[in-house]
């Protein structure tokens, strides 16, 4: 079973279709998902997407469960200060974490090792336990603050990967740029996916 767990943790940047189309692409893949979602993230996500999720962990899991019509089972939502929650431990966390999307201020805090909050601690936990952490970041432009706390994660290992979709697969929907990231994301996780065709070989079959 440790082999499809993974951590999924929203935060308050912009972007919130990335991260919710993701988690349905990891429910449907037949992984357990621990989902973190910081309060910045629950305005962002009611402001882009018209979904409300109120703090409680039980009712926000309750209200996902019926929006992405998904088996309840693979999905925990952990609350911030939820301490005894596996992915507080290294001895029990799952070994990948998906930031998306992944604020400039919880770069930092990842940057710093400050773990103030679960999603800082669970991104700590991973790094430590040497697992694969993505940091799907949305800033723009990038101060030179920025570009040093990503490089210094990426010296750690960290794949750091802005949101920044291609457009070399014709996107005619907004749907279309998001499903092109969370495609780069599933790729990089070892994840079959079909929702962008690969360049090259995808395209010479047409």
């Amino acid at each position: 079973m440790k082999d499809k767990r993974i951590t999924l943790a929203w935060t308050g940047a912009s972007g919130a279709p990335y991260g919710l189309r993701l988690l349905e692409c990891l429910l449907a893949a037949d992984y357990h998902v621990y989902l973190l979602i910081s309060s910045a993230a629950r305005v962002v996500l009611a402001t882009e997407h018209g979904l409300k999720l109120p703090t409680g962990p039980d009712a926000a899991k309750a209200i996902l469960v019926e929006h992405l019509q998904c088996d309840a089972s693979q999905l925990s939502v952990c609350g911030k200060d939820d301490w005894f929650s596996p992915v507080a431990s290294g001895s029990a966390a799952p070994k990948k974490m998906v930031i998306c999307p992944c604020s400039a201020g919880t770069l930092a805090s990842v940057a710093h090792g400050m773990s103030d909050n679960l999603i800082e601690r669970a991104a700590d936990v991973v790094m430590k336990e040497r697992g694969q952490l993505l940091m799907v970041v949305r800033e723009t432009p990038f101060s030179t603050l920025h570009l040093e706390n990503m490089l210094k994660l990426s010296k750690m290992g960290v794949t750091i990967m802005p949101a920044a979709p291609g457009f070399y697969h014709q996107p005619e929907s907004i749907d279309d740029l998001v499903d092109f990231m969370v495609a780069r994301m599933l790729d990089h996780l070892g994840i079959e996916q079909g929702l962008v065709p690969r360049w090259g070989y995808d395209q010479r079959k047409k």
